[in-house]
């Protein structure tokens, strides 16, 4: 019997099949461009390409595609088969160096954010060799980066790359300082929490909202929801089970390390978590995981919905981003060490990430920003939309004696002074986690917890690789000309606590108290939705910092601006809509057949005897036919102000529009449309309620 040992992995081309294919001295070369970023020699990519052919055809692949991720939020694709024409009129499998670092798909149709014209078509896909191919089907894929004629990059891998070298050069020019001259590479790693719906295929075709949309646009509340707290790691049922065990093979066999599974807090809620690995290989790997877990579920009849919010009145899915910093040979930056030397770091490297978050808030907001993410943020069931640091008491306890200078009052008095006395040692799990923070220190790492489900992790770690780069630009910069290293350090860190400790809560985020402490008292910003947020990715201090560690460049900040933007507003026009539509041809149709039904029930009543009162059937279709006119009355009123939208001078102004007047509008029109689901009998109501969507999964 064929164990998960000995399948995992088999569908990827990665180091143990380099070492079987290649020649030792290919395969040097191509360690040396994976570890060190060189440039690969023609003859090398030839050598790797033929390589990677062989392997593929053996298990069954005909194509091949440069798989890329473009400013979509999806993944792209183009397929090539490896045929070639022979002198005998037969067929020859090829497949060459060039093709395999370089490809040319049409750039045209996929978002630039003014970055080209309509009519330049030419795009680039180039080889990223970080990341190792696979087989999808019959398809060997080769994960690329995506950049316009003029070299503009069009994707999310790209600048991911950039950060992380940013991230990298300055790290260990900090590692440098501290003696460490065996670090080669300073690597992010990332473990994302996926978590998703789970609902009858048959159920979700009569939802006209689920289909166009991700997300329901109109449901009445169920008689039970998540009040009983009997979801959340619950048994799992037997359909369920049976697509989790095919999800996890099928992940394995991709290399994709799924770890734990378990129902969520909603009902037909459920999450999938990994192991955490490389940053560029973690962002693969999840976006893998969500296009296999939605073709899984069509294999056993049920729809996974990634939308953040697809259901009122329960949980939403969010992304739970657990970042990391590491050494090439292991060594993790944020684990407290055992000597002064390593306390020293840790402390530096935490100072850092805290400056970070602090500084640049308004980057890791807009990193998360999007029309399906602002129904969770700040909604009682992820974080709030205002960034702030979780450390738990002990870690603050610390840095609170370091910022006085007074001893730690911990299981030993220690002076603090940083490079001579021990940071008393303390476990990773000192204190309970706080589920209401979005920025989480968890022992080793940070809990980034405001992604939303359907969320590329691209974006919140380019801006938290690169925000993090900046701090320890500046530290370096200090430290590198300071005459008494020790001295700059220690004033340095104590600087860096005092000056960003307003970012540090470790109390309920879920409180409004707390919200007016961080705006009124704190000074930290609260962006409530995406077009409070995204302009501000044009601020000068913003621009300034993506630009000098060439993570992006002004015309692609501008571009993004514009994507985000235009994203968000096609969203929520085609969620109005849908509305529009379902609410004129599907709601009042039903409502109106079920009035007339029950007008006609009263009638024969009376018919039969003239004395009964039928007080039940005459208030009901009143009730009936004042919700009718009350709903057309909204849906004219949502129409005219997506009219209005025409009026708007650029995206930022549509943007705003749509959140002042049209998302306004939708939740008034839904509100008398839940009222009469409640009121119209069942067998007239035109799609499936939420008791049906939610527990309809036996």
């Amino acid at each position: 019997m064929e164990t998960v040992k000995d399948y995992f992995g088999s569908l990827v081309f990665d180091d143990r099949v380099m070492k079987a294919t290649l020649s030792a001295k290919v395969y040097a070369s191509l360690k040396k461009t994976i570890d060190e970023g060189t440039e690969l020699d023609i003859g090398v990519a030839n050598a790797v390409a033929a390589a990677i052919k062989d392997w593929a055809v053996t298990k069954g692949a005909t194509h091949y595609t440069h798989w890329f991720q473009p400013l979509t939020g999806i993944t792209a694709e183009k397929h090539d088969s490896f045929i070639s024409p022979s002198p005998d009129g037969g067929v020859i499998m090829e497949f060459s160096g060039k093709e395999l670092i370089k490809g040319e798909p049409d750039a045209s149709s996929f978002p630039s954010g003014g970055l080209r014209a309509t009519f330049e078509a030419r795009g680039y896909t180039a080889w990223d060799p970080t990341s190792y191919a696979f087989i999808k089907g019959k398809t060997l894929c080769i994960p690329t980066a995506f950049c316009s004629y003029d070299g503009h990059a069009l994707d999310k891998k790209t600048p991911l790359l950039r950060s992380m070298e940013a991230l990298n050069k300055q790290a260990l020019r900090i590692l440098r300082l501290f003696g460490n001259e065996n670090a080669k590479c300073v690597r992010s790693s990332v473990g994302p929490e996926q978590e998703y719906f789970l609902i009858p295929e048959e159920m979700y075709e009569r939802r006209p909202d689920l289909r166009f949309t991700g997300r329901t646009l109109f449901g009445a509340k169920p008689p039970k929801g998540q009040e009983m707290d009997d979801h959340y790691f619950g048994v799992i049922k037997p359909r369920v089970a049976a697509f989790m065990n095919e999800l996890n093979s099928e992940l394995w066999k991709l290399g994709i390390l799924a770890k734990t599974e378990h129902n969520e807090v909603a009902p037909a809620q459920h999450e999938l978590a990994p192991i955490y690995t490389t940053t560029n290989i973690a962002t693969d790997h999840n976006q893998l995981t969500m296009e296999i877990m939605q073709k899984v579920a069509a294999k056993h009849g049920l729809v996974c919905l990634l939308h953040e919010k697809p259901f009122a009145g329960v949980n939403g899915s969010g992304k739970h981003n657990n970042w990391s910093i590491a050494t090439d040979s292991g060594q993790n930056l944020l684990s407290p060490g055992e000597t002064p030397y390593e306390n020293a770091q840790f402390l530096l490297f935490l100072c850092a990430v805290i400056k970070a978050v602090d500084d640049y808030q308004d980057l890791l907001r807009i990193s998360v920003a999007t029309a399906g993410n602002d129904h969770r943020l700040g909604a009682n069931e992820a974080p709030p939309a205002v960034v702030s640091i979780f450390l738990g008491d002990e870690l603050n306890a610390v840095l609170e004696a370091i910022e006085t200078d007074t001893p730690y009052k911990g299981i030993e008095k220690t002076q603090m002074k940083l490079g001579v006395d021990v940071l008393p040692k303390f476990n990773r799990d000192t204190t309970d986690r706080n589920r209401t923070s979005p920025f989480a220190f968890t022992g080793n790492k940070f809990e980034f917890r405001m992604l939303g489900s359907s969320n590329s992790i691209a974006c919140a770690n380019i801006m938290l690789n690169t925000a993090v780069a900046e701090s320890l630009k500046i530290y370096a910069d200090r430290l590198e000309g300071a005459a008494d290293f020790e001295k700059t350090l220690h004033e340095m860190i104590r600087k860096t606590i005092r000056d960003h400790k307003h970012i540090i809560f470790n109390g309920n985020g879920y409180d409004d108290s707390w919200i007016k402490e961080a705006t009124e008292k704190r000074g930290l910003m609260n962006l409530r939705t995406t077009p409070d947020a995204i302009p501000h990715i044009l601020d000068k201090k913003n621009v300034d910092m993506l630009t000098s560690h060439g993570v992006f460049s002004e015309a692609e900040i501008k571009s993004r601006y514009e994507i985000t933007l235009e994203n968000y507003c096609k969203t929520v026009i085609i969620e109005a809509n849908t509305m529009a539509a379902m609410a004129k041809t599907q709601i009042i149709p039903a409502i109106e057949a079920y009035a007339s039904s029950v007008a006609k029930s009263a009638l024969t009543k009376k018919e039969l005897d003239s004395t009964l009162a039928c007080s039940f059937e005459t208030g009901l279709v009143r009730k009936l036919s004042a919700l009718t006119d009350r709903i057309d009355r909204k849906v004219r009123e949502l129409e005219d102000v997506l009219i209005s939208l025409h009026s708007a001078k650029d995206i930022g102004e549509e943007s705003a529009m749509i959140r002042d007047t049209v998302l306004v509008k939708m939740s008034e029109l839904r509100i008398p449309c839940d009222e009469a689901e409640t009121l119209t009998a069942k067998s007239y109501w035109p799609f499936p309620t939420y008791a049906d969507l939610l527990f309809g999964v036996k």
